[in-house]
């Protein structure tokens, strides 16, 4: 969830609230703000839908080292097994530089101001609304060229509002419980020790990858209201216990 779209930039990490990424198997932490956690994503309005190249978060699923740095984080531990035919070129490109073998990171973001969905988390605010309950759905993928795998356009924006909230078509399921914490905006205009985002944010990550077909997840990219070409890069997983939110 890059936090770029936002006026308020990076802060000092002393006294800044709980941060994200992290390992979501490592339940301890010991940030002391303890602010309200967002409700269920059915009851907030979907307002921005993004993918970062590789996970930014290690779980269970997707633990391979992709290395430092805005390119590194995560790759699914299925990576190595994917056979020649998973792994076959496509030929469409909208999403610059995304390849079958890749693992993205999708953010579903959602949000309690009345807004609609669009470009950046810009969208997630509006006029009256600067400090809203924030809420991002996670699922990590493993790109494959394969028509068995997810179609990335079940889990687009619907296009209308559902019970007076923006939604998408639906969220991964079969993926495992997700883990649910408080942290904050994500992206590599953050690191672990100096620079951190001060907005507050509620995060449900799925523990398991799922496969999803390139040549959809190249469609979403061609046409999307979020205005999203590419994987945003990742920011490296916070692992201090001072800058993470206990998980229950």
């Amino acid at each position: 969830m890059t936090g770029t779209a936002h006026a308020t930039g990076p802060v000092a990490c002393i006294g800044a609230g709980p941060q994200t990424p992290r390992d979501i198997t490592k339940k301890s932490g010991t940030n002391p703000q303890n602010f309200a956690m967002a409700p269920d994503a059915a009851k907030l309005n979907l307002c921005n839908i993004h993918f970062h190249k590789n996970a930014e978060h290690k779980g269970p699923g997707f633990s391979i080292s992709a290395g430092k740095g805005e390119h590194g984080g995560w790759k699914c531990n299925e990576t190595p097994k994917l056979t020649p035919s998973e792994l076959k070129a496509s030929k469409a490109g909208a999403c610059k530089g995304l390849k079958a073998g890749d693992t993205v990171e999708v953010h579903w973001v959602h949000s309690s101001c009345p807004v609609k969905p669009g470009k950046g988390l810009g969208s997630c605010l509006s006029t009256g609304c600067n400090d809203p309950l924030l809420r991002v759905e996670t699922q990590v993928f493993l790109v494959v060229n394969s028509r068995s795998a997810a179609n990335f356009a079940s889990f687009d924006y619907s296009g209308a509002a559902k019970a007076g909230v923006h939604q998408a078509r639906a969220l991964p399921t079969n993926t495992g419980t997700p883990v649910v914490f408080r942290g904050s905006t994500t992206g590599p205009s953050y690191d672990s020790g100096a620079k951190c985002s001060p907005l507050k944010v509620t995060w449900s990550v799925r523990p398991n990858c799922a496969k999803v077909d390139i040549e959809t997840v190249h469609k979403w990219c061609e046409k999307n209201v979020f205005q999203e070409d590419h994987g945003h890069g990742v920011r490296q997983i916070v692992t201090d216990p001072k800058f993470l939110d206990k998980i229950n």
